[in-house]
């Protein structure tokens, strides 16, 4: 099934999950922009695809002031005026023990929920006047996490950080219901790649649990994509979309809020 956009800008694009959806994209037809800090695995990612269906852009999303100048390299005043879905999946995974508080790392923990979370309302922000004034359709997909909906005592911030995500695209998504750009939320379970391993996750000793496997993952939210779903679980992370679950009441409650706010703005007016 092709996906329905066809110019895609990928942030996060040289590893794990990324690396996987912007491969497999391209081989449904998409040209993808991968993004990301590592300018060696950009090299790879474009040599191995070609120029024609894939091309890179090296930028450390933590960077939040050069934001605004890096969008503009990729928007309608430069070499992507038919740029029309930005996916936004860069994301780090640390542990902090604050019943050891000694052993928390503050700047480490800002610098999480930087990436995790203040650089996504940047980039989107820096995005959006480009897509909303844009006639056909487009789109921004921002990954997420069941840890949004469960989250682990093993990781507060990023479970928090992913919870804030959350709450921010179901607002954005109202914000822009009279426009032509849909909020999409992809959402996944632990995942067999890097951001768990053993590098990354030392204290671990390798040890942790493994995960949904990478291509599983990836031929399960492809296809939730492709069929134009807002919000894509995958795997175990389906457990509160089911009917009746706890994130389709919490969302009808949600809904009645809005409908409840929108009746006292227009009664104000």
């Amino acid at each position: 099934m092709p996906f329905q956009y066809k110019k895609v800008l990928l942030v996060g694009a040289t590893s794990g999950i990324g690396r996987a959806l912007a491969d497999k994209l391209i081989l449904e037809g998409s040209h993808v922009i991968a993004v990301g800090r590592r300018q060696q695995n950009l090299d790879e990612f474009v040599t191995q695809h070609g120029k024609s269906k894939a091309s890179s852009a090296a930028f450390d999303i933590a960077d939040l002031d050069k934001i605004p100048q890096f969008t503009k390299r990729h928007a309608p005043l430069s070499a992507h005026p038919d740029l029309d879905c930005v996916f936004l999946n860069s994301g780090i995974q640390r542990a902090f023990d604050f019943s050891k508080p000694a052993s928390v790392d503050l700047d480490l923990l800002q610098q999480e929920f930087k990436v995790n979370y203040i650089s996504y309302l940047a980039l989107t922000t820096a995005f959006l006047p480009f897509l909303q004034q844009k006639k056909e359709a487009n789109s921004i997909i921002y990954t997420t996490s069941g840890l949004a909906y469960t989250p682990i005592p093993r990781y507060p911030n990023y479970s928090a950080s992913k919870a804030a995500l959350h709450h921010f695209i179901l607002c954005l998504r109202e914000q822009l219901s009279g426009y032509n750009t849909k909020v999409i939320e992809l959402i996944p379970p632990l995942v067999q790649t890097e951001l768990n391993s053993a590098s990354n996750q030392p204290e671990l000793g390798g040890k942790g649990p493994k995960g949904l496997p990478l291509d599983q993952f990836v031929a399960e939210a492809y296809q939730g994509l492709a069929e134009g779903k807002e919000q894509v679980p995958v795997g175990t992370a389906k457990g509160g979309f089911v009917e009746g679950g706890f994130e389709v009441q919490r969302q009808a409650a949600t809904q009645k809020v809005i409908a409840v706010m929108k009746g006292v703005m227009a009664n104000g007016n």
